[in-house]
């Protein structure tokens, strides 16, 4: 809904020639973006710049972002003339989420309309918002008719020398390592999201893409060409098969670019990248239900072939009342006592709701079977009412690796298929969120990140996986759900070096509406009660979330709720022992909580269980190992 704003926040139009031309300023007053002219008239090219109070400082965060398109009939970039700016208005819109870190959200923000002609006289539009926790902007043609190809997108992130980042290159299953960089020398493609930290003040800021629809494909950040410039780039001919451009009618809006800014805690908190996406396009949401999943494929990668140890994971979700079981690649092979429909109907009869994998198809290279049943809409009607008649409650799709506008199309035609049968959805192999899980509230999880399958693959992540995994809560895991398959307290291919509180920490720690529990039976069941009791409760999806602090590859810690119930937890990703202190200032006032605490005992293989009784106003301390951590519950006392 918009309505007028008449006051709140400011809007400079300048008439005569100067360069800054307007200012929109968020909600807060603490974030603005302003538009430019770079040559300080009304024609030309234009940017933006983003800035930043703070108390009574204010800071620039991003000095100039490169505005402009080149379609194929014409550029709108240079010359571009301005003729006016609309109306501004106020975006205020609260929804629910059914997943997620937070159960309501809220779209507020301020918004203006920037008009422009050129020269050849086609109009584009420019939307421009300002956030409480950080701004958006899009690109429209408004004029109704004409079909054309965009050959590129000129929109480019300077960056200041002295940025701080956190950045990863770019790679389609973009599973790879983010890595620190105090300046700007590499040069390379680079996947989003991209943590950024302003000099050495309080600001941060994270650069991702929302809304991404038919009409566009995804895009990646490079620096290739002006190493402290990062352009918003197209996928490249060889990225998969099909046209590399995208074709697009008028009229036509581009996807959002997002830029999430503020301190630590407005980063890893920030909903932003769904609060401006598409609402749902479902009515009935009833029978989306988040929960945890067993999943063998982490300690035997060939187990779903084998039906007897696809039974013992059904046995593991039924002990520890997860929803879900996942019956992964070669469920079509099973064998050993009996066959997937056998599953299906062992898994409902112990009360566990069996998910299943299909190949995407879509790379010729990759021969996992079934390779087809997804391809086409008649082989998902077909397939998709089979699995519906037989009980699944889900599919996981995998293998995109393209990001092209034919695959986005591929997504979403699952996404609206499946919705049809009441079947949730995963994406693996694939890209990171763009906003759909607002949209499309059945899709539960992505992967798009270097989870605990690579201890399958080689040796890295045994030695990378301290540091990652308190890089992901502020980067990837930010801006939608991450099937990072975490807590595995046994040894897969290669070991882990992270301790037992660490690994129980990462259920709180990553967001994931179905977050599948890697590790065999015996590593759960052998676990103290106080950690066995945990990982039964603690949920999938979440009322709020709370950063409590930390700082990217070195430490965090998050509280999430659920109910009255607040879940926390806290890892140590360096390699020497801290104590971190826990404040409970976030708890509701007047209210006394009972607190159970699992931390690292003596050794990373040991636990510890303390209890007690917290208030608002309780701090309490953490002795955590190197490469340690903590989870801890609080329940509500009468």
């Amino acid at each position: 809904m918009k309505t007028k704003l008449f006051t709140a926040f400011l809007l400079l139009i300048a008439m005569s020639a100067v360069s800054q031309k307007l200012t929109v300023t968020s909600p807060n007053q603490k974030i603005s973006v302003s538009l430019f002219n770079a040559r300080q008239v009304n024609t030309g090219e234009w940017y933006l710049k983003v800035s930043y109070h703070k108390d009574t400082l204010l800071s620039e965060v991003i000095p100039r972002i490169n505005l402009g398109l080149i379609r194929n009939d014409q550029g709108f970039s240079k010359d571009l003339k301005f003729l006016k700016a609309g109306t501004p208005t106020t975006i205020k819109e609260n929804y629910s989420a059914i997943h997620g870190k937070r159960s309501l959200c809220s779209n507020e923000a301020n918004e203006v309309v920037v008009a422009f002609e050129n020269p050849g006289k086609a109009k584009m539009n420019l939307i421009v918002r300002a956030y409480n926790d950080g701004v958006a902007f899009r690109y429209e043609f408004p004029e109704k008719e004409g079909a054309f190809t965009i050959q590129d997108e000129l929109t480019a992130y300077v960056i200041s020398d002295t940025t701080e980042r956190w950045l990863q290159k770019f790679d389609l299953s973009n599973e790879g390592l983010y890595s620190h960089m105090k300046d700007d020398q590499a040069k390379q493609n680079w996947s989003y999201p991209a943590l950024f930290h302003v000099g050495n003040n309080a600001c941060w800021y994270l650069v991702h893409e929302a809304d991404v629809d038919r009409d566009y494909c995804a895009t990646k950040l490079s620096n290739l060409d002006d190493q402290s410039s990062y352009k918003v780039s197209l996928p490249y001919p060889h990225e998969g098969e099909g046209e590399a451009l995208p074709t697009i009618k008028l009229p036509w809006k581009s996807p959002w670019r997002v830029i999430i800014v503020g301190g630590l805690s407005d980063i890893v908190e920030s909903t932003l990248v769904d609060d401006i996406s598409s609402p749902s396009v479902l009515d009935d949401t009833d029978w989306i239900q988040p929960g945890k999943v067993s999943w063998n494929y982490w300690s035997d990668n060939h187990g779903t072939r084998d039906f007897k140890t696809v039974c013992e994971f059904t046995d593991l979700a039924a002990a520890m009342d997860w929803p879900y079981t996942l019956f992964d690649w070669e469920w079509d092979v099973m064998a050993n006592g009996g066959n997937v429909e056998d599953a299906a109907k062992y898994a409902l009869s112990k009360g566990v709701k069996p998910l299943i994998w299909y190949n995407s198809g879509m790379d010729k290279w990759i021969t996992a079977t079934p390779v087809d049943r997804m391809k086409t809409h008649e082989n998902r009607m077909k397939e998709f009412a089979w699995l519906h008649e037989k009980g699944f409650a889900g599919i996981k799709v995998d293998f995109f690796l393209s990001e092209k506008q034919y695959m986005i199309d591929y997504y979403l035609d699952i996404l609206e298929d499946a919705a049809k049968f009441e079947l949730l959805v995963y994406f693996h192999g694939c890209l990171v969120p763009r906003g759909w899980a607002r949209t499309y509230p059945h899709l539960m999880t992505y992967e798009g990140v270097r989870g605990a399958e690579w201890y399958n693959n080689n040796p890295e992540l045994t030695t990378t996986a301290p540091e990652h995994n308190s890089v992901m809560p502020f980067t990837r895991n930010v801006v939608g759900s991450m099937d990072y398959t975490p807590v595995t307290f046994t040894n897969s291919q290669h070991p882990h070096i992270t301790s037992y509180g660490h690994e129980l920490a990462l259920s709180v720690l990553f967001e994931s509406a179905l977050q599948h529990m890697a590790d065999r039976p015996e590593g759960y069941f052998n676990l103290p009660d106080a950690a066995k009791w945990f990982l039964k409760e603690v949920p999938a999806a979440w009322d709020d979330t709370k950063f409590l602090g930390g700082f990217p590859g070195r430490d965090v810690m998050l509280a999430r709720q659920t109910g009255d119930s607040w879940y926390i937890g806290g890892i140590n990703s360096e390699n020497r022992e801290k104590t971190q202190t826990i404040s409970f200032d976030f708890l509701k006032a007047g209210q006394k909580y009972k607190l159970t605490l699992i931390a690292d005992g003596i050794h990373d293989k040991i636990l510890s269980v303390k209890y007690l009784v917290v208030d608002k106003t309780s701090r309490v301390d953490v002795k955590l190992l190197r490469r340690g951590g903590f989870a801890a519950s609080l329940i509500t006392l009468q």
